[in-house]
């Protein structure tokens, strides 16, 4: 492998540049044998990132040496189905077992050459901090909706495991900047074990490409704001490309937090669900994964599979099998099944002896007393039910311990008339989908049932929680929650009575999805996505910002740039005819002030400008003309537009003009009515009426539900209003009607206009504005600039607050900035003489 210190050289490239290259790999470090020194051509490849590696390990008791094999069953191999022959793989991840410091360059060496495995190897301690501490009993719990109220309900937040969970997370950065060529790899990261990884990555490349998996569920904003880092999570999440989930519920969490915790709204384009973040476009992708068709097919074929059926046949005979397969987890519902069992049969005697309930049941995944306790309760219900309706010759509830090879399970699957996913919340759960595929059949099985399959229909029940991922992809399954002792139980009477032809027409819907949804499908379909997000990577500027965890990338069109002030004075200097606009809220008064009232500073910059008689200096504002006039008093000779255009005035002395012809207001007596029901339907929201137009605001009520209101809100008020001059528009916590033709832009194409009417064309113009009504004046600008038959403006300076995508070509990063700004202009100002007065040479042509 290469050293740490060759890839920390590769890494200094300027990002900044949008042409600037890495240098590129001229070593294949997948076959870079000894000795061997051939230069290798570019191929495709994807780096798999995943806890655990795809390996199963031995221990040859004689050597002590391990011997290696790949592993299946595992998810992050299966994904390789979906791709081409030409792509390669790397997967980096840990072993199942702990190897011997003496071992571990030797063994990562094998898994390189044979397996093209990279392992992370975690000491003793930090895997049991990280991975049984921070992931299995606090973060596995917390996904899973359960808060750890109180000692006895999880592991509260330990800042130490936190920090043994970012270590390890920094282990899995190392081992993939040691193998990663980042302008051609791809990097996929799975599950919840490695949610900070993005950010450790994209500090070291700004421009990878990288998808992120979660395998879990994403639990509701509720739940994911009590986690003490919630910021540094959900900020690696938006590190990515491309973020995917298996269930729209999952998505809909991730975004709400995204909301409510960041400010950040999602747009959905053409079926993508996409995220603006720092500039960058962060997609969501929402996709079920499936199960590996061909590996079910070729069990179903084995000799071994077809003896075990015919065991099981045996052993059950005359009786009707329900099968559970799962987890000895605190959230799969075992002891749950087991009660809904126990009433069936209390209330239907007559199955007693018939109906058995078969629970196979894998092995924990972590430690504890928390898993101790859930094993003695299903132990003990199993036991008290068997107690009172089992017989010598008949137990109703029959467990088989694991481990169970996937061999048994197919077995089991094949000899079952329905299987019981019970749940109470998965992130998503395979178990259906190999029971569907399993009870499609094969001649083996056939025979070993003693059944021609191709006369007797394929049929299957599945009886799933409402609370795991399959469950909305499984429209013929028999949804029920899981808590509720009663529906399980009578969906169980329900599969066991149904008669053939539903159970077939059930399977039938089934397998059609499961075929044609498998875990190839699911991967390709990922892999395309991930392709389409990192498509436009170098078509911007990236430069990183942040400390730590909250690092993140801001990207920008290679032709927005910051304003800087040293750049506009040496333009404003050189022009005689300057006109310069800016916005209020967000520009020159910073958007969360409570005290709106202009600074002293501020008036006194503004008036240096206005006393320039090259200048025109306009604020042009959505607020009314009665706020604005008072708290602008003090500045004689600057220009005001009010209600975004509607009212403008040159000076203080002058008279407010209106911008659009005679209006009817009439529209406002039907249109306040609707705003006032949506008030009080809204706590938090009001209503502004200014003379023009009416606005709502929602701001200050609940961020989703505001939201929805709004929504809602612009719907009623379109229909209400269709047939008059109005128009309806949602802003930023908002929802305004106001009369057609009235803009900010309509304001900035009347003053050029005025000034090239009195024969003073601006050659210098400065645009300042923060939010979507400031758009239109960017737009105005650029169709005045682009326009052949208006005098040609030399110098154009329209500038947006924040780095955003903007019709502007300039940014200023705050209102600070703007300050400065202006003060820069201002100190560059000629005083005038007193007798002057610019404005008046083209005042009132408006």
């Amino acid at each position: 492998m290469l050293s740490r210190s060759y890839f920390n050289l590769l890494n200094l490239d300027d990002y900044s540049s949008p042409t600037s290259t890495r240098i590129p790999r001229i070593m294949n470090l997948l076959d870079n044998q000894e000795g061997s020194n051939d230069v290798v051509s570019s191929t495709q490849r994807r780096i798999i990132v995943a806890n655990q590696l795809p390996i199963k390990a031995e221990l040859n008791k004689e050597t002590q040496k391990f011997s290696f094999d790949w592993d299946k069953d595992a998810l992050v191999l299966q994904l390789k189905d979906g791709f081409n022959s030409d792509v390669q793989f790397v997967f980096i991840g840990s072993l199942s077992v702990q190897i011997d410091p003496n071992d571990q360059e030797e063994v990562a060496q094998l898994l390189l050459d044979k397996f093209q495995c990279v392992p992370t190897f975690l000491s003793l301690d930090l895997l049991n901090k990280f991975y049984h501490g921070f992931c299995k009993h606090y973060l596995w719990p917390l996904f899973h909706y359960m808060l750890p109220v109180t000692s006895h309900h999880g592991v509260r937040f330990d800042r130490l495991m936190w920090k043994a969970y970012v270590s390890a997370n920094k282990i899995f950065a190392d081992k993939v900047m040691e193998v990663i060529n980042p302008d051609e790899d791809y990097v996929w990261i799975h599950d919840y074990h490695l949610m900070v990884l993005p950010t450790l990555l994209r500090k070291r490349f700004h421009r990878l490409k990288l998808g992120f998996f979660l395998h879990s569920p994403f639990p509701s904003s509720e739940i994911y704001r009590t986690l003490p880092v919630r910021d540094e999570i959900l900020r690696a999440f938006l590190n990515c490309d491309l973020v995917g989930f298996h269930t729209f519920d999952y998505a809909r969490h991730f975004l709400s937090c995204c909301s409510r915790l960041l400010g950040l709204d999602y747009q959905s384009k053409r079926g993508y669900i996409e995220l603006e973040y720092y500039g960058r476009t962060v997609s969501v992708k929402i996709l079920p994964v499936g199960i590996h068709m061909d590996q079910i097919e070729s069990v179903k074929s084995l000799a071994e599979t077809e003896n075990k059926v015919k065991e099981l046949v045996e052993r059950y005979r005359g009786k009707i099998v329900m099968l559970g397969v799962d987890d000895m987890d605190m959230f799969k519902g075992i002891s749950l099944k087991f009660l809904a069992m126990g009433q069936l049969l209390e209330e239907h005697p007559e199955l007693r002896g018939k109906v058995v309930l078969v629970q196979i049941v894998n092995p924990a995944r972590s430690r504890g007393q928390d898993i101790q306790e859930v094993q003695n309760e299903t132990t003990k219900v199993a036991r008290e039910i068997n107690e009172k309706f089992g017989t010598s010759d008949y137990e109703p509830i029959v467990f088989v311990n694991g481990p169970v090879s996937t061999q048994e399970k197919v077995a089991y699957f094949a000899i079952s008339e329905c299987v019981v996913v019970n749940a109470v919340r998965d992130g998503m759960n395979l178990v259906p989908y190999k029971y569907t595929v399993s009870r499609q059949g094969s001649p083996e099985i056939d025979k070993a049932m003693g059944v021609d399959g191709t006369e007797v229909p394929r049929k299957s029940v599945i009886i799933v929680s409402e609370f795991i991922g399959c469950s909305p992809s499984l429209s013929g399954a028999i949804r029920v929650n899981p808590w509720n002792i009663d529906s399980v139980s009578d969906a169980m009477t329900l599969a066991v009575t149904m008669s053939d032809t539903e159970k077939q027409m059930r399977h039938e819907k089934h397998y059609k999805y499961v075929s044609s949804h498998d875990v190839a499908y699911w991967a390709r379909s990922f892999d395309q996505d991930l392709e389409r997000a990192c498509r436009d990577h170098y078509t911007k500027r990236c430069w990183g910002i942040g400390f730590g965890l909250g690092f993140r990338i801001v990207a920008l069109g290679p032709n927005f740039r910051k304003l800087s002030v040293e750049h506009i004075v040496s333009s404003y200097n050189k022009t005689s005819s300057r006109l310069i606009l800016l916005d209020y809220d967000g520009t020159v008064m910073p958007q969360g002030s409570v005290e709106k009232t202009p600074s002293s500073e501020v008036i006194s910059v503004l008036n240096d400008l206005c006393n320039d008689p090259k200048n025109v200096v306009f604020i042009v504002s959505g607020r009314g003309k009665e706020s604005l006039s008072k708290w602008f008093s003090p500045c004689q000779r600057l220009g005001l537009s009010a209600e975004h255009g509607y009212f403008t005035r040159w000076t203080k002395d002058s008279p407010w003009e209106s911008g659009v012809s005679a209006v009817n207001f009439e529209w406002k007596k039907m249109a306040l009515p609707v705003m006032e029901h949506y008030t009080e339907a809204t706590d938090g929201s009001f209503i502004e009426q200014k003379e023009s137009a009416l606005v709502w605001h929602h701001q200050e009520a609940d961020t989703d539900f505001g939201s929805a209101q709004a929504k809602e809100l612009h719907n009623h008020l379109e229909n209400v209003l269709a047939n008059e001059p109005v128009v309806v528009k949602r802003g930023q916590h908002i929802v305004e009607v106001k009369p057609q033709g009235v803009s900010k832009g309509i304001v900035v194409e009347s003053l050029i206009a005025s000034m090239q009417t009195a024969g003073k064309p601006p050659d210098f113009v400065l645009c300042i504005g923060d939010d979507r009504s400031d758009e239109d004046m960017f737009e105005k600008i650029a169709c005045s600039i682009a326009n052949p038959s208006t005098p040609t403006i030399a110098e154009v300076f329209a500038c947006t607050v924040g780095q955003k995508p903007s019709m502007a070509k300039y940014y200023l990063d705050d209102t600070e900035d703007v300050i400065k700004m202006i003060q820069g202009l201002s100190a560059a100002s000629v005083q005038p003489p007193k007798s002057a007065n610019f404005h008046a040479s083209f005042e009132g042509s408006c």
